[in-house]
């Protein structure tokens, strides 16, 4: 099946300005993003404890990267079960049995004295993790106007980097804590668990899962909440013909030739987001930090300000991605993220680690990542897929992103060992590269659509 071309937005791409419900819409998208924090938070956690977990566990470069990278074992198979489970029981309710199993990971993991047990609590941690990365961003794209909904989806990658950012400052915080500082940074997960638990119970579900399940009037009532009653009678019209045509919504369809064309694009933005390195960088930023001479304290600073970078540079999507759209921010990130990790390569293989110039460059990256990559391919995954099946095709994408995660950040320590820092980072610059040819041919842009004029884009019927 060949992609359609791109078609202008129609008059009805979203309700006029003046009728959207902007405080409604906002806050309830926060809540849904804060999936998102916990997602970040634990991507970072980790970092400030590979120091003293090691000794205590007595890892080796195999057994430290299981340790780091366990938990995206659990992400992967809590991203497959999320979609099948949310589309049952709803979005909202999967949401809420993330923030319990993560509050579980990071009490278990800072309590136990068994590595087994330890990886076991990750595990716990990941299923939750993993489903709210996917269903967090696919909460929001299901109840924000087309108008809003690329900065709305972008706010859960603020999330995420919010979450890393608290999660530096916790490690810092605990560092000075003695011996057992590692499981006050794994306790200190309850407190953002605890928050969007009790955020969770003052948000509705969504209106698209609402249409699907029958339960047109409860939909109905939420979209007259979000854009007035004239565009939601509109809206709820447009819902429903998208869920006429088939009955079947599962895993056969989805890779049906109709649909199978707009996953394999989903899983590759997914995946590139992955192999061009950021969570090496994001997990193991301390280590690589005191590989150029810097003191461990000294390390978990610089670690902290490219977590600063990180949330400043998300506010930049927010602002730009309904404006520039979405294709060119993930060119740019492409270009831009492959350049600094050659010359952070470079400085390494140069043992160049002076005026601070490895920083700048890491600044560079993780700035440009977040503005890019990191907030976009979640607003791209989140619209592109048809309303029959993209509670599935969230879930197979977020998997092979999961997946993905996992390869890279098991092989990292290994990589490092046997072929050195520098030829690592350069092979992540080679995934950008690869990434910025697959998005000019083959990712067409979807800025200013609402979500079932996106799905006449790709799918033809």
């Amino acid at each position: 099946m060949a992609i359609a071309p791109a078609l202008k937005p129609s008059a009805q791409a979203a309700p006029k300005t003046e009728t959207i419900n902007t405080r409604f819409i906002i806050v309830i998208s926060m809540v849904a993003a804060l999936g998102g924090l916990l997602f970040g938070f634990d991507t970072a956690i980790i970092s400030g404890t590979i120091p003293y977990i090691t000794p205590y566990f007595g890892l080796d470069g195999y057994s430290l990267g299981w340790a780091v990278s366990s938990i995206l074992i659990g992400c992967a198979t809590g991203a497959m079960a999320a979609g099948l489970f949310a589309d049952k029981y709803g979005r909202r309710v999967t949401l809420i049995a993330c923030a319990l199993l993560f509050a579980l990971s990071g009490l278990g993991a800072g309590l136990v004295s068994n590595f087994t047990f330890f990886v076991l609590f990750r595990l716990i941690g990941g299923l939750g993790v993993g489903a709210a990365a996917m269903i967090s961003p696919m909460y929001i794209a299901e109840t924000t106007p087309a108008s809003l909904r690329g900065r709305l989806v972008a706010l859960y990658q603020l999330a995420i980097v919010l979450g890393i950012l608290l999660a530096y400052f916790s490690n810092y915080f605990f560092e000075s804590f003695g011996e057992n500082n590692w499981r006050y940074m794994f306790i200190s997960q309850l407190i953002p668990s605890f928050l969007f638990l009790v955020a969770l119970l003052f948000v509705p579900e969504t209106p698209r899962w609402l249409v699907k399940k029958g339960l047109k009037g409860e939909a109905l009532v939420i979209l007259t909440k979000i854009s007035g009653s004239v565009a939601a009678d509109a809206e709820i019209e447009e819902i429903e013909n998208t869920f006429k045509c088939e009955k079947d919504s599962g895993l056969k369809i989805l890779f049906s030739k109709t649909y199978r064309p707009v996953l394999f694009i989903g899983v590759l933005i997914a995946v590139f987001q992955q192999v061009t390195g950021i969570n090496s960088i994001l997990y193991y930023a301390p280590v690589i930090f005191k590989e150029t001479g810097l003191s461990n304290t000294s390390s978990l600073l610089q670690t902290i300000g490219i977590g600063v970078v990180n949330v400043v540079s998300t506010f930049i999507a927010i602002g730009l991605v309904d404006k520039v759209g979405r294709k060119k921010f993930l060119l740019i990130g492409s270009l831009l993220m492959g350049l600094s990790l050659v010359a952070i390569s470079l400085c390494f293989h140069f043992r160049y680690f002076d005026n601070y110039v490895v920083l700048g460059l890491m600044v560079i990256y993780v700035g440009t990542f977040g503005c890019t990559l990191g907030a976009v391919t979640w607003v791209y995954l989140s619209e592109i897929f048809p309303n029959r099946v993209r509670g599935i095709a969230m879930s197979v994408a977020t998997l092979a992103l999961w997946l993905a995660d996992f390869i890279v950040t098991y092989t990292f320590p290994v990589m490092t060992r046997q072929l050195g820092t520098s030829n690592t980072l350069f092979c992540y610059a080679a995934f950008c590269l690869i990434a910025f040819i697959y998005v000019i041919f083959r990712v067409p842009e979807t800025k200013g659509r609402s979500l079932e004029e996106i799905e006449s884009i790709f799918i033809k019927k």
